[in-house]
């Protein structure tokens, strides 16, 4: 297991970084949005101090790399999501959410073909993402970003209060 120093990475609309502390308003913003936490495995933060807590965690999260998704025109933090390398699979998988106002813009596209690029330059050979069947403009996501569609599965919350039937994509580099 390691803890990786997130890199600073660039898009061309998108500068991906660190999250802190002091980014808990700003991540309220989505984290707190029912609307955009309908499919995650988190439950909706009730309040920016749950914020808080959630960015402290990220300092011990181990073999991921977790990104805040800021807008270069504005400077606004509009979303976070990450890469997590599975041991178990050998596998790379990558999750993200953003600000319900920042939707349908193409924004979540072009951060993930960005974190994809990155994990890519590190070796990685073999990426995997699934959403919730129920939410098929995350596929569409997935889709642009070179993922092909390979079967179905399920993923449960991470208070085990829910389940969700999901599809599973999967890039293979080289292959």
């Amino acid at each position: 297991m390691s803890i990786f120093t997130v890199p600073v990475l660039v898009s061309e609309n998108f500068i991906l970084r660190p999250l802190t502390v002091d980014d808990a308003e700003a991540v309220f913003a989505w984290a707190g949005d029912e609307r955009v936490n309908t499919y995650m495995p988190y439950n909706t933060h009730r309040s920016p101090d749950e914020s808080s807590e959630w960015l402290r965690s990220l300092e011990n999260l181990e073999n991921e790399y977790q990104w805040g998704f800021v807008r270069k025109s504005d400077g606004l933090l509009i979303g976070s999501g990450g890469m997590r390398y599975r041991v178990d699979s050998d596998k790379w998988s990558f999750g993200y959410n953003i600000r319900y106002d920042c939707w349908n813009r193409g924004y979540t596209t072009e951060i993930t073909k960005c974190m994809i690029d990155f994990i890519i330059s590190q070796g990685a050979k073999h990426i995997t993402a699934e959403h919730a069947v129920d939410n098929p403009a995350s596929g569409r996501v997935m889709e642009k970003c070179g993922l092909h569609f390979v079967g179905y599965g399920e993923y449960t919350s991470f208070d085990g209060t829910k389940t969700y039937r999901s599809k599973v994509y999967e890039l293979n580099e080289g292959e």
